[in-house]
C-alpha cells in the first residue's frame, strides 16, 4: 500500500537540496538516506534520497541525481511516496492511517447518520475527512478532536460533535442572528463603565481577544493525517492523499 509521507518545497541554496513538508511521524524511516520513493506524479520518480538535515527546523533532502537549484526547482510540490504494509499500524492511538479512516460510517454524538468517509484531504495546518452524505452531496470535517472526539475502527465508525453550521448552514445564519440580536438588546442607559467614569476595557488597557491573539488550532498545529498516520490533533490544519 502506498502513502504519501512528503511534499517537495523550494529549493535551498545552489547544491540541489529542497525543504520538505513532513508527512509522517516516521521520517526518520520513511526520509532516510538511501530511500526510494515513488512520486505523485509518477513521471517524476522514483526519487532516491542521498542526504538529509534539519535547517531552521525544516528538513532538507537532497536525491540522487539532482545538483543543481535548477533541478532541485524543477521538484516543487511533487508527492512522495512510500510503500507500507497494509497490516501495520501507527504506534500512536490518536494516529490513523488513510485507509483505515476511508469508508468509515459518521455520525454525529447523539447517533444521527451524516454519512462515509470518501476521501482524507491534507491542508497544511489541518486535514479534513471528506464525508459523502446519503443525498449524494459532501460536507468537510476537521480531523481535530473538538470536532471528531472519537474513531472506532472495531465498529467503523468516527463520532462527531459538529459545531453549528458545519453540516447544515442554516444553523449557522440562526447562531449569527441570535447573537446580533443579544447585541442590539443590551441596555445603554445605565451603564456600569458610564457611571464610573471609565470603560473597564479601557482601563484593563488591552481587551481580551487581542492578547489571546492566535486561534488555538494555528497554535496547536498539526496534522492528523497524512503520515506515517494521521494524527488526530488537538488543533486544526489534508494532503493531497493521504498519510504514512
Amino acid at each position: 500500500m502506498q502513502l504519501v509521507v512528503a511534499r517537495i518545497g523550494r529549493a535551498h541554496g545552489i547544491k540541489g537540496e529542497v525543504t520538505v513538508e513532513v508527512r509522517t511521524d516516521e521520517p526518520e524511516l520513511r526520509l532516510a538516506p538511501g530511500a526510494v520513493l515513488a512520486t505523485e506524479p509518477a513521471s517524476a520518480g522514483p526519487l532516491t534520497i542521498e542526504t538529509g538535515r534539519v535547517h531552521s527546523g525544516r528538513l532538507l533532502l537532497r536525491f540522487d541525481g539532482v545538483r543543481d537549484r535548477n533541478a532541485a526547482e524543477a521538484l516543487r510540490n511533487i508527492l512522495l511516496i512510500a510503500e507500507v504494509d497494509p497490516e501495520e499500524f501507527p504506534e500512536d492511538p490518536e494516529e490513523f492511517y488513510d485507509h483505515q479512516l476511508i469508508d468509515l460510517d459518521v455520525v454525529t454524538v447523539d447517533g444521527t447518520e451524516v454519512g462515509r468517509i470518501s476521501e482524507i484531504s491534507h491542508l497544511p495546518y489541518q486535514d479534513l475527512l471528506i464525508v459523502k452524505r446519503p443525498g449524494g452531496d459532501e460536507v468537510m470535517i476537521p480531523f481535530v478532536s473538538e470536532v471528531v472526539p472519537e474513531i472506532d475502527l472495531e465498529a467503523q465508525r468516527a463520532v462527531i460533535d459538529p459545531p453549528p453550521g458545519l453540516l447544515d448552514e442554516a444553523e449557522a445564519e440562526i447562531a449569527g442572528n441570535r447573537k446580533d440580536d443579544a447585541a442590539g438588546n443590551r441596555s445603554e442607559g445605565n451603564r456600569k463603565d458610564d457611571t464610573d467614569g471609565v470603560r473597564k476595557d479601557e482601563t484593563d488597557g488591552v481587551r481580551r481577544g487581542d492578547t489571546d491573539g492566535v486561534r488555538k488550532d494555528e497554535t496547536d498545529g498539526v496534522r492528523r493525517g497524512d503520515t506515517g498516520g494521521v494524527r488526530k490533533e488537538e488543533a486544526a490544519g489534508g494532503r493531497e492523499g493521504e498519510s504514512s
